[in-house]
């Protein structure tokens, strides 16, 4: 089963595990309801409500698609169905659209700023995402221009001061991984000293993080890299307490990557609401 019908069951149960006792009183009714923005910013998750309203039989008409930029006053979609499944799903859809759409929108706003200062940069995600949200947060990511970076643990080694620790040796680390690891999976190192970055460089790393380094530190490092005739060899990533505030003095650096938990972690949500539009009478209530 692919993991977003995992995650979407999840989500289903745990907001209504013996269904929803308030709308179970109401009558049955069809009725058409309109999702509201009062807010604006970049849309993301329909795809996923669209798959979430399948579930239930309820049909949806998308006004504005993922990517899509809404305004205050912007109907993003009309729904159509049992009144009862609707408001069962409501609050669910909502929530899924507003927080996504403000990780969209956040990592928009990095994107929008850093590529006037360095085109060729990327804006990253990192692994910092809530738990049973991380599937949908980094396709939030993705529709707001940004990289998704690692989705998992098993996606490319990143090895961190616990792991050098560990083994005791930077290029040691390197080694292990390069020995174990299949052609189709790189190999990261986070730094957070020149000397380490150097170390990481020699050893065949294909990635470095540099990991809480002021940038002049940052600086020092891709110079002495260059000096060995490495930088073209590698990515080079920053990471680390990155914002909107500070963002633009990473930009500016010879780097490939910036990768932020800001994105995921403190998205403000966009703002939207669900209204019942109009109610059907139903054929039993002709009768």
């Amino acid at each position: 089963m692919p993991v977003e019908d995992i995650l979407l069951n999840f989500w289903i149960l745990e907001d209504s595990p013996h269904g929803d006792i308030t709308s179970e009183i109401l009558p049955e009714k069809t009725a058409i309801a309109r999702i509201i923005s009062k807010d604006e910013g970049i849309l993301a998750g329909m795809e996923i409500v669209k798959k979430i309203c399948m579930k239930f039989g309820i049909d949806i008409r998308p006004l504005k698609n993922d990517g899509e930029r809404i305004a205050k006053g912007d109907i993003i979609a009309e729904i159509k169905g049992d009144v009862r499944k609707i408001l069962l799903v409501e609050r669910l859809i909502l929530n899924l659209l507003m927080y996504l759409s403000g990780i969209a929108t956040t990592t928009r706003r990095f994107v929008d700023k850093v590529k006037t200062l360095n085109p060729k940069v990327r804006i990253a995600a990192t692994r910092k995402t809530l738990p049973g949200l991380r599937w949908a947060s980094k396709k939030a990511v993705e529709i707001g221009g940004g990289d998704t970076h690692r989705f998992s643990l098993s996606d490319c080694y990143l090895i961190k001061d616990n792991h050098i620790r560990v083994i005791g040796d930077t290029a040691e680390a390197v080694r292990l991984a390069k020995e174990k690891s299949s052609f189709t999976k790189l190999v990261e190192v986070e730094v957070r000293t020149p000397e380490d970055a150097v170390a990481a460089a020699k050893a065949g790393a294909d990635i470095i993080m540099f990991d809480n380094m002021d940038p002049e530190d940052i600086r020092v490092s891709i110079d002495r890299i260059r000096e060995l005739g490495l930088r073209e060899k590698l990515v080079l990533e920053v990471s680390g307490g990155i914002n909107l505030e500070n963002v633009d003095r990473y930009a500016v650096l010879d780097v490939d990557v910036i990768s932020t938990s800001f994105i995921t972690l403190s998205p403000k949500p966009i703002d939207l609401t669900l209204k019942i539009h109009t109610l059907e009478t139903t054929s039993r209530e002709q009768v």
